[in-house]
């Protein structure tokens, strides 16, 4: 799933070397940190958040295989 997070979120951006995801454990459920270079936020939030929220779907889809919850957060 990182390896996911990491592919989808590189090819949004312009500094694909900036990306980094971590993963987390809280509580049971995995939580995904994804940060990226500052001049690329707007790239991988869009307007309105539509491509976070994208991003976010796509992950919950691939976590029903493993029958866990996922949460992803992308930090500034």
């Amino acid at each position: 799933m990182q390896e996911m997070l990491l592919y989808v979120t590189r090819s949004l951006v312009e500094d694909p070397d900036a990306v980094e995801v971590v993963e987390l454990e809280e509580d049971g459920d995995l939580v995904y940190e994804i940060t990226v270079d500052q001049d690329d936020l707007g790239r991988v939030i869009g307007k309105g958040g539509r491509v976070a929220n994208a991003i976010r779907t796509v992950a919950k889809a691939a976590a029903v295989k493993e029958q866990r919850r996922v949460l992803v957060d992308i930090l500034d």
